[in-house]
């Protein structure tokens, strides 16, 4: 892999009524022809992503949304596409038009406001139709963050690009680990991959490539290893290992392996903690023992992978949950951004370790299951859970496995 992955990128969303000129300032801030440019109203139809360095930010996602002003039955399909983006932006750009501003405009502040984004209000078009002092004065109060600009001859690009660096969350590159702070320098993290047919030929999938780049970053030394050499690879060190970490599939063998005493966890659970909030996704764990005949649950995966014949998320964790609960459930599946809006029909969402997505993105859908009142867990959480060793897969985490124990009692 030679590109941040996404996950690790800041998430720039363009934002505002068809034709303000979105695409065309997205290809002038990333100096390429990324998105689709015409007078015909409604050009962009889905959301288009352009990763680039924003220096001295670092890793950044654009993101051109469709205008959500539109009606009809295609309006509301972009419209609602567009407010998918809302909930996984870390920066808000508001495109407009001097003389535009309205309701509208008011409603798309507010939404990004009360996510807590930072936002920049950015007046296109000032070529055909300069800003006025009053006007500028009076979006200046209630934006705070303003740029006049003309994507067309490049006049205020630059003061964009400026103030995205102002706003920027200054902590967002640097106050996560995936798991270098659960091994110390120069100790050894042993990472178990199996070689299945599920295993993307090679290449690793992207937690695995993340956990070793994190690990060399913090000095560490990852030894990786496939589940059916795991015992070997052990013998072969002089001391215990500070952590094992397997893929979630692989966890009853790898327990087995691993002596009592060495801390184990899964990639699934340390995507959780990464990307998410372990601690909510333990507690909705608990759900599977409530689970009862008829029951739906929801399996949700942010990436958009052709299944295969025993696909974790279709055949093997359907069939986990069935066999440790007893009862018959129902099981939707979505994938991508597809995250249903109504989550009343179920009594579980069990998600992926949203690899391919962001951290703001899993915290909303989070927050969505809470205020429905609908517990939500993670893959490796459900299948620990499932075989029975749900408080080991949680010892290198004491504020998770606290709890677990909180909620178990």
């Amino acid at each position: 892999m030679q590109a941040a992955p996404k996950a690790l990128r800041l998430h720039i969303g363009l934002f505002g009524r068809r034709n303000v000129g979105k695409s065309s300032l997205l290809n002038a801030l990333t100096r390429q022809q990324v998105s689709i440019v015409s007078e015909v109203a409604g050009t962009t139809t889905d959301p288009v992503e352009k990763p680039m360095e924003l220096l001295p930010v670092g890793p950044v996602l654009f993101v051109d949304t469709a205008g959500i002003d539109d009606e009809g039955a295609l309006g509301e399909l972009r419209m609602q596409r567009t407010r998918a983006v809302l909930d996984r932006v870390d920066l808000g750009v508001v495109v407009t038009e001097a003389g535009a501003w309205g309701a509208f405009e008011d409603g798309l502040l507010l939404e990004l406001t009360r996510r807590k984004v930072p936002v920049v209000v950015a007046v296109n078009k000032i070529d055909a139709r300069p800003l006025e002092e009053k006007e500028r004065a009076q979006l200046q109060a209630s934006c705070g963050a303003l740029v006049a600009l003309s994507a067309l001859t490049g006049e205020g690009v630059g003061d964009l690009r400026e103030a995205l660096l102002r706003l920027a969350p200054a902590d967002h590159f640097d106050s996560r680990r995936i798991v270098a702070d659960l091994v110390p320098p120069g100790e050894v993290a042993v990472l178990v991959v199996p070689i299945d047919k599920e295993a993307p030929k090679g290449r690793l999938i992207l937690p695995q490539v993340m956990a070793i780049r994190d690990l060399l970053d913090s000095e560490s030394l990852a030894l990786v290893t496939q589940d059916r050499e795991l015992a070997r690879a052990l013998g072969s060190l002089a001391k215990p290992p500070a952590l094992v970490v397997t893929d979630s599939q692989a966890f009853l063998k790898v327990a087995a392996d691993v002596p009592p005493g060495v801390p184990m966890t899964s990639f699934s659970i340390l995507m959780a903690r990464f990307q998410g909030d372990l601690a909510e996704q333990v507690k909705g764990t608990f759900a599977i023992e409530r689970l009862t005949d008829g029951d739906g649950v929801l399996i949700a995966e942010t990436c958009t992978h052709h299944p295969i014949g025993d696909d974790i998320g279709r055949v093997k964790i359907p069939r986990w949950l069935a066999q440790y609960t007893g009862v018959s459930l129902r099981f939707t599946h979505v994938q991508g951004r597809d995250f249903p809006s109504d989550l009343s029909p179920f009594r579980l969402v069990v998600h992926c370790g949203n690899c391919t997505g962001n951290r703001r993105e899993m915290l909303s859908r989070i927050h969505r299951c809470r205020e429905a009142g609908v517990p939500i867990t993670n893959y490796g959480l459900t299948i620990a859970y499932s075989l029975g060793i749900f408080e080991r897969a949680l010892e290198p985490f004491p504020s998770a496995l606290e709890a677990c124990r909180a909620a178990r009692a």
